[in-house]
C-alpha cells in the first residue's frame, strides 16, 4: 500500500522558515521523481519543486526560486521542503506527490502527471 505522509507545517511570522517532510512506503521510493504542490483557498493546486529520482536535478515555481529547496534522501524514503524568507501568499496545504521516473521537464507541475499524493500539511504565514 503506498503511502506518502508529510509533516512540519505550522504556523510561522513571514520572514521565517519551515522545513516539510514527506515520508514515502509502498512503492520504489529511490526510482520516482518527486513533487511539491501546494493549494490555498479558492486557488488551484500549483507546482512547487519537484526533483528527479537520483536528486541531480531539480525545478522551482518562479515564486519559489531562491527561497525554497527540495531535496530527498532516498536511503530513508524521504523527501525535504526547506522553506526560507516565507511570505503569507506562501499559505497554502502543502502536498507531496510521486510520479513515474522522469519528472516530465516541462510539466514538472502537472499534477494530472502524479500517481500517488499524501493527505496534505498546513503553512500559515502572517504579516
Amino acid at each position: 500500500q503506498v503511502q506518502l505522509v508529510e509533516s512540519g507545517g505550522g504556523s510561522v511570522q513571514a520572514g521565517g522558515s519551515l522545513k516539510l517532510s514527506c515520508a514515502a512506503s509502498g512503492y520504489p521510493y529511490g526510482s520516482y521523481c518527486m513533487g511539491w504542490f501546494r493549494q490555498a483557498p479558492g486557488k488551484e493546486r500549483e507546482g512547487v519543486a519537484a526533483i528527479y529520482p537520483g536528486g541531480g536535478t531539480t525545478y522551482y515555481a518562479d515564486s519559489v526560486k531562491g527561497r525554497f529547496t527540495i531535496s530527498r534522501d532516498n536511503a530513508k524514503n524521504t523527501l525535504y521542503l526547506q522553506m526560507n524568507a516565507l511570505k503569507p501568499e506562501d499559505t497554502a496545504m502543502y502536498y507531496c506527490a510521486a510520479r513515474g521516473a522522469t519528472c516530465g521537464g516541462g510539466s514538472w507541475y502537472t499534477s494530472s502527471r502524479y500517481a500517488y499524493w499524501g493527505q496534505g500539511t498546513q503553512v500559515t504565514v502572517s504579516s
